[in-house]
């Protein structure tokens, strides 16, 4: 495991722009550790001169102790604020460079952790552990150097006695490591059971209509409490390790000032030590404990908002990101190994978030070349040594049993998982060649899942593009949907909720089918777009799809099978591979596999 302080030095590149604030919160520390032994000094000074005659003014020391815990409060509260307002900074930088990096992520990162956790490094964590690393590193540099100040001041005033104070500081130092490496561990596992019960709580939240429908509120909330038990013993654990560390130090304490009181007594007698030095030292020695308090309760608190911050780190210096190939369909590159980035707009005046040029358009011809998928190493394959030519302008369905490699196959085309094996190409040129924003901005998706974001009519419509308000209302009007925006409150500025979930099942789904348009690409994937629609919406629906296909080379993924009798080709897949392949009529008058599955369908 990498040292404390290389741990944070990670933390570095995003402090290096507040280099002011971090001086001004050092020079406040440095007079705040200052004023601390000058606690002591105005004890010895007092007790030694202000009782006797012709000694100190009345005045000094109320003028003296008003001044000096003056200074000290406005040193403190230049500190905190100071060390706040560096940390807020870093934080907001953290968070736009995971939220970029989660943007532009190779894919398999939603595979490898859910939402749940990904939302609590991004929005928690970052924060909590900024704010946490904020405090206890003040108190680390500020309690150092009142601790330093202390001890300069106590030499000066005893070195023989101080020589006793300074060998607690090795036990107390064997103690903070023995235990740090205990908080460490723990704290990550504290964290990841954070995550699991965050995403209990999350599944029971999106699927509380199955939960309640199933009756199975008590075999989840069974399973909730035990990852909140879980949680709550790794978290008494950390407290015990945590809390050991101050009775331990306290202890050692205890044991350094009855030696030094003792030894201190005997050079009283003998007259070598004034009674003001003698309070000054004990007072100044007393100030220590509490320093040295703060400095052996700092560890957990450091570990955990460091642990916390950390995993944010990772995931940006570690998680890897999309890559890109340099055409963009143009006859410009986009420069090699080129990120996806934002900035796109209808119509095909995109702008490449790196400043490339527009992305072109592509005909839209695919090819798929013996093209293999494997989900994992030991599992089936999804796709076998797949050939499949689609020409511009063709519309092509994908029919099969569930599992037989439908929504895989349309996923290759955005690149959203890559093939084990073989090629798959757009236009003639190798889906890994394209530049990933020019690639993208060739294909529109309708789902059957439609998703949507908690913003305006408009703003969903434009999603990704800069559109005028007549291209937003044109693209609704082609999906059968503009007489129903313009009867909203606000018409195109209503808001739509989360999901979508002010709209019917079938105004989604047209407003998916108006960004579709919108985005105006030349080839479409249609996946099950109809199948959850009641009959009017989907007449609705159907004749809108019909409208945004003309032109265009469509896949549509269907069951039922009704919905592309009027496909140019009918694709059958079966266990990865087409198994069958021509015009509906031809391929009922087979008798094969799409047959069966079309007599199944109408019988039923």
């Amino acid at each position: 495991m990498p040292s404390l302080l290389k741990r944070l030095a990670r933390l570095a590149p995003y402090v290096r722009h507040s280099r002011l604030g971090l001086l001004g919160v050092l020079l406040a520390a440095v007079v705040t550790a200052a004023t601390e032994p000058m606690v002591s000094e105005m004890l010895r000074i007092l007790l030694d001169r202000g009782f006797k005659a012709g000694g100190l003014d009345p005045w000094v020391v109320p003028a003296a102790i008003i001044t000096l815990f003056t200074v000290r409060s406005a040193a403190s509260f230049v500190a905190q604020y100071g060390l706040a307002w560096v940390a807020q900074r870093a934080v907001l930088q953290l968070r736009e460079q995971l939220f970029a990096h989660v943007l532009k992520s190779a894919p398999e990162l939603f595979s490898q952790q859910s939402a749940s956790a990904m939302t609590n490094t991004l929005v928690y964590e970052a924060q909590g552990g900024a704010s946490m690393l904020a405090g206890t590193l003040l108190t680390l540099v500020r309690d150092s150097l009142i601790l330093v100040a202390l001890l300069v001041y106590l030499l000066t005033l005893n070195w023989q006695l101080t020589l006793i104070v300074a060998l607690l500081f090795p036990a107390v130092a064997f103690v903070m490591r023995l235990l740090g490496r205990r908080l460490h561990r723990l704290t990550q596992e504290g964290q990841q059971a954070t995550d699991q019960l965050a995403y209990v709580v999350e599944e029971n939240i999106l699927a509380w209509r199955i939960v309640r429908l199933f009756g199975a509120q008590r075999q989840q909330l069974a399973r909730f409490m035990a990852r909140a038990d879980t949680l709550r013993r790794l978290v008494m654990k950390s407290v015990v390790a945590g809390a050991t560390m101050t009775p331990v130090t306290q202890i050692l304490a205890a044991c350094a000032l009855s030696v030094v009181i003792m030894i201190a007594m005997a050079q009283g007698r003998s007259g070598a030590t004034t009674v003001g030095e003698f309070v000054a030292f004990v007072t100044a020695m007393l100030q220590l404990v509490a320093p040295a308090k703060h400095l052996s309760d700092v560890m957990a608190p450091l570990l955990r908002g460091l642990v916390a911050v950390e995993r944010g780190l990772d995931l940006v210096q570690q998680g890897p990101v999309e890559q890109g190939g340099a055409y963009t369909g143009s006859g410009a590159a986009a420069g090699k190994g080129a990120t996806a980035g934002n900035g796109a707009t209808a119509g095909g005046g995109a702008t490449a978030g790196n400043g490339a040029a527009a992305p072109g358009r592509a005909r839209g011809e695919i090819g798929f070349e013996a093209v293999s998928l494997r989900y994992k190493p030991d599992a089936a394959p999804a796709l076998v040594s797949l050939n499949l030519q689609v020409a511009a302008g063709e519309t092509v369905a994908l029919v099969g049993p569930s599992g037989a490699g439908k929504t895989t196959l349309v996923n290759l085309l955005p690149r959203f998982i890559e093939p084990s094996g073989g090629r798959i190409t757009l236009d003639g040129v190798a889906l890994a060649d394209w530049e990933l924003l020019a690639l993208r901005r060739q294909f529109a998706l309708v789902s059957q899942d439609v998703v949507l974001f908690n913003d305006t009519v408009a703003a969903n419509v434009a999603l990704g593009a800069d559109l005028s308000r007549e291209a937003v209302r044109e693209a609704l009007r082609a999906a059968n949907l503009l007489d129903f925006v313009e009867q909203l409150p606000k018409g195109l500025d209503t808001p739509i909720g989360h999901n979508g979930n002010q709209l019917s099942g079938g105004q989604r789904q047209r407003l998916a089918i108006a960004r579709a348009v919108a985005k105006d690409a030349p080839v479409l994937i249609l996946d099950e777009a109809t199948s959850a629609l009641d009959s009017e919406s989907e007449r609705a629906v159907q004749d809108a799809l019909e409208r945004l296909m003309q032109g265009r080379t469509t896949l549509v993924i269907a069951h039922r099978l009704s919905t592309i009798e009027h496909a140019d080709r009918v694709l059958v897949l079966d266990a990865g591979s087409v198994v069958e392949q021509g015009p509906h009529a031809q391929l009922l008058a087979l008798g094969g596999l799409y047959a069966r599955l079309h007599a199944m369908q109408f019988k039923a």
